[in-house]
């Protein structure tokens, strides 16, 4: 295959990806993309360098994310970064975590598992996974439970319009009409947090500062508005991929449901085997050397991180599910130093890793408490799809309760 012929937005590459990934990694480790107007890198070692080398900026956020939900630490780098991620970064990790957050997860897991204990089947994507994470955002952020409604409806707004690539009027409407009511409806509360201050993640963004840093309004809401689709979408997709993964391994299953500190393990191969991000864009701020030649400056840079995450030089057997896999360093899999790309890496490396594993942990424990044995109710009739990200819209399931 020549590189003219590379179409990363075909139904064909939405499909199924990964042999198309082989190829590029194989035979064009470094092209440059027409279409997109950018250089594409697919291999293990040049997309981990991506990540770290500083010479590739996020200057691409002012006009993928910026837009949409105003500017937020993401597009930050040295000091500004650190200072603005340091806000929020102890609140959803450590003992803050242990302590404020993790309650929340397991009473909005258990609130959604309820009605799967009046039936035996059910569809996983669309009764749990796709309300799970939103539910537990507007729990840590300290806001009224009446409100879950919008944010779900809000939620999914957003992800349509990510997913949506040719700009449908529409769709793109709709998006920017729920900026306005996130806005609208966030500003009053965050005025209230700063005067009376709660145990709630939201209330510390008010008041926490570092290094004379504090957030703004403006920041603190952007900040949610990102954590809405970001993090929801992440964690609804890999709920359900990962849940997929086991279900047609189902030795795997069974080794999960007798020793549950396997779930870390089936998580952080989920998110090898069948990332949800696929792409992550960055802008040269100078010339750099990848392994497949030079990249100029100013460059926009696609890193497909499925293709990464499935490279054979680094993993062994890369297109096979394996939890017990020896070259994926589970106790580092959600920290800064993991050897995968699903949480992205270096200085901007997933601040909400440890919050996704813990939601995970969660909502597979209860989940393999309630059952006694689980399968797939249309295991032919499951579609993975997605250009930019990729996840399952229905999870239909059979089970018999404990």
């Amino acid at each position: 295959m020549n590189v003219a012929s590379i179409n990363l937005f075909s139904p064909e590459f939405d499909a199924n990806p990964y042999p198309l990934y082989q190829e590029i990694r194989e035979n064009h480790p470094l092209f440059y993309y027409a279409e997109a107007d950018a250089y594409v890198l697919s291999r293990f070692n040049d997309v981990s360098l991506a990540f770290k080398n500083p010479a590739f900026t996020v200057k691409n956020y002012e006009f993928q994310s910026e837009p949409l939900h105003g500017r937020t630490f993401i597009q930050m780098d040295g000091s500004e970064h650190s200072k603005y991620r340091n806000i929020v970064a102890p609140s959803i990790r450590g003992r803050e975590l242990m302590q404020n957050i993790v309650p929340i997860i397991e009473q909005t897991a258990r609130e959604l598992y309820q009605p799967f204990k009046e039936k035996n089947t059910a569809d996983f994507a669309v009764e749990f996974a796709a309300r799970f994470p939103i539910l537990v955002i507007v729990g840590l952020l300290g806001l009224d439970k009446k409100d879950e409604s919008s944010f779900l409806t809000w939620y999914r707004t957003f992800v349509d319009f990510i997913a949506d690539l040719g700009r449908t009027p529409e769709i793109t409407e709709a998006a920017f009409r729920t900026k306005e009511e996130i806005t609208n409806y966030l500003l009053p509360i965050i005025a209230q947090k700063r005067d009376n201050p709660a145990d709630d993640l939201l209330s510390t963004m008010c008041q926490r500062e570092i290094d004379g840093v504090r957030m703004s309004d403006q920041e603190i809401k952007a900040f949610i508005s990102l954590l809405i689709t970001a993090g929801g979408e992440s964690t609804d997709k890999m709920l359900s991929l990962t849940l997929r993964n086991l279900l047609m391994h189902p030795e795997q299953l069974e080794a999960v449901r007798h020793d549950r500190s396997l779930i870390a393990n089936a998580f952080a191969e989920s998110l090898r085997f069948s990332p949800v991000t696929h792409r992550i864009m960055r802008i040269t701020s100078e010339e750099v050397e990848v392994s497949g030649g030079t990249i100029p400056a100013k460059a926009k840079v696609i890193m497909l991180l499925g293709a990464a995450q499935h490279d054979q030089q680094q993993f062994d057997q890369p297109e096979q599910f394996n939890i017990f896999r020896e070259d994926l360093d589970v106790e580092k899999a959600f920290s800064g130093s993991a050897n995968h790309m699903a949480f992205g890496g270096g200085r901007h490396f997933c601040v909400g890793a440890v919050l996704a594993k813990v939601e995970m942990e969660v909502a597979f424990d209860q989940l393999l408490d309630l059952t006694t044995s689980i399968e797939l109710a249309e295991p032919d009739n499951i579609r993975e799809q997605g250009l930019f990200t990729r996840g399952i819209e229905h999870l239909k399931i059979n089970y018999e309760l404990s």
